[in-house]
């Protein structure tokens, strides 16, 4: 059961079990239905046929009672004594009486046979007649009932042979005025032969039929997963090697085997690229924390030997530069590791007019758009948003050659900050490299004004995380303008 070949090949068993074993009741009931109905039919039949004999006149020992073996009869008068039965018939069950010998009664026998008497007596004869019309004793008109009959199952002995029958029980009026029931009877061995053969059929196919749909669905779903396992053991020897440039098989189909090889392979490579991306970051962030740890060491231990040549003011840069480098990584990984921005409200405005007062040393002054009247209000970390801010003027500062502006406006569902200088700008086939951890271009190299190029990497971030995009562009004055939108607070 741990198999998903054995779990499908079960379930596809049960489902079409549960369906054949329905539809074979289902058959054979409405089988049976049929050849009752078709008994019921040939009873009636054979009851009328009787009936209508009865209702003629016909005398009780003239009755021709045709294929007696297949449609017993049986006659009870108004008292539910027997009056007729078949030849032959020993034993009856299912109709009004079990009794098969006939009992004598005042109207059984043949209708009157005419007298010999003179002109007189039919004379008197006729006046008796009127006077019965007179009294209304005069028998009713004969006739059969027009109702439908009562069927009923039981059983008949016939010649000694005992079987199933369907009894038909209909009533008829003799001239006499005498009522009397019959009951014919329509063999039933038919109908249990044909119900048999079926049953027995479906019995005996039923196993076989389950047995191929296990065998097929078990092949079916053993070849479907094939590809499956293929991919299993790639993924178990991707794992083994850790070997991320490796991919697992995609099959040809173009069904779910084939998606799910694809969509692995699609994260295999955004998982090699992110353990790349990693990797390099471990590297450089290796590599800016050396050198300022190197020139502390150098100066620490030149200040020990010859304490007159102590540079106390390289030191400290080197070691504002280890913090700041430090609390930019320590964002950074808080960042990968996702990190909430908050939902607290900040007015922008009021942000930017904040960060730029604190920046005392700045050498060039910062020209500030944003209007005190205006709100600009947004949701997320205040801390976060600052940080963005003073990043974007932290490198306009540095590659500014006289002015500094940043500004504040509503854009359309949402608030944009731009901050512009007018030194060299960035080409146009860098402004997206420049968003990478630790890429600086070629003239911010220099350790007093190139930085760790972190800042503007850590200003995307947090503007994806806030749900908003930082990108670059060309500024008015020549420079860069670097725009930040982030969306409205609700």
């Amino acid at each position: 059961m741990r198999s998903v070949r054995a779990r499908a090949a079960i379930g596809a068993t049960l489902v079409v079990a549960v369906a054949l074993v329905g539809a074979g009741l289902a058959v054979l009931l409405v089988l049976r239905a049929n050849l009752t109905d078709q008994a019921d039919l040939q009873a009636e039949v054979a009851a009328r046929e009787v009936a209508g004999q009865l209702a003629t006149g016909t005398p009780y020992d003239e009755l021709e009672l045709d294929d007696e073996e297949d449609h017993p009869v049986q006659v009870t008068d108004e008292e539910g004594r027997v009056v007729i039965v078949s030849k032959d018939l020993r034993a009856v069950t299912g109709t009004g009486t079990s009794g098969v010998t006939p009992v004598p009664s005042a109207s059984a026998g043949a209708s009157p046979s005419p007298g010999d008497g003179d002109s007189d007596d039919e004379t008197a004869d006729d006046n008796d007649s009127a006077d019965d019309d007179d009294d209304g004793s005069r028998p009713g008109r004969s006739e059969v009932s027009s109702d439908d009959p009562d069927f009923s199952d039981g059983t008949a002995t016939v010649d000694r042979t005992t079987a199933d029958y369907r009894f038909a029980a209909v009533e008829a009026t003799t001239p006499d005025g005498v009522t009397l029931t019959v009951y014919a009877g329509a063999p039933l061995a038919a109908e249990q032969e044909a119900v048999n053969t079926v049953r027995g059929a479906m019995l005996t196919g039923l196993p076989l039929l389950l047995v191929v749909v296990a065998g097929v669905t078990w092949l079916v779903t053993r070849r479907a997963l094939r590809p499956v396992e293929g991919i299993r053991r790639e993924m178990a020897a991707i794992t083994a090697s850790e070997d991320l440039a490796r991919r697992v098989p995609e099959p040809d189909s173009r069904d779910e085997i084939a998606a799910l090889a694809r969509t692995t392979n699609e994260t295999l490579t955004v998982l090699e690229a992110s353990v790349e991306r990693q990797r390099r970051f471990v590297a450089d962030a290796s590599h800016e924390l050396r050198s300022p740890i190197a020139s502390l060491r150098t100066q620490l231990e030149v200040a020990e030997a010859h304490p007159e040549l102590l540079d106390l003011p390289g030191a400290v840069a080197d070691t504002v530069r280890l913090q700041v480098l430090a609390a930019d990584l320590l964002l950074l990984a808080r960042l990968d590791a996702g990190e909430k921005p908050g939902s607290a409200t900040v007015e922008l405005g009021a942000l930017v007019r904040e960060e730029v007062s604190q920046r005392t040393g700045d050498r060039i002054a910062v020209d500030v758009e944003a209007p005190e009247d205006g709100v600009f209000e947004v949701s997320g970390s205040r801390g976060q948003l600052s940080r963005v801010i003073g990043n974007l003027l932290d490198n306009a500062q540095r590659h500014a050659e006289g002015s500094v502006a940043v500004s504040v406006a509503a854009d359309g569902r949402g608030v944009r900050v731009e901050v512009r200088d007018d030194g060299a700008g960035v080409p146009e086939d860098e402004r997206e490299r420049i968003f990478e951890r630790f890429v600086r271009l070629d003239d911010a190299r220099s350790r007093d004004d190139g930085g760790a190029g972190l800042g503007l990497a850590i200003a995307r971030d947090v503007a994806s995380r806030h749900g908003g995009t930082l990108t670059v562009h060309a500024a008015a004055e020549g420079g860069a303008a670097f725009r930040l939108w982030l969306p409205r607070s609700a």
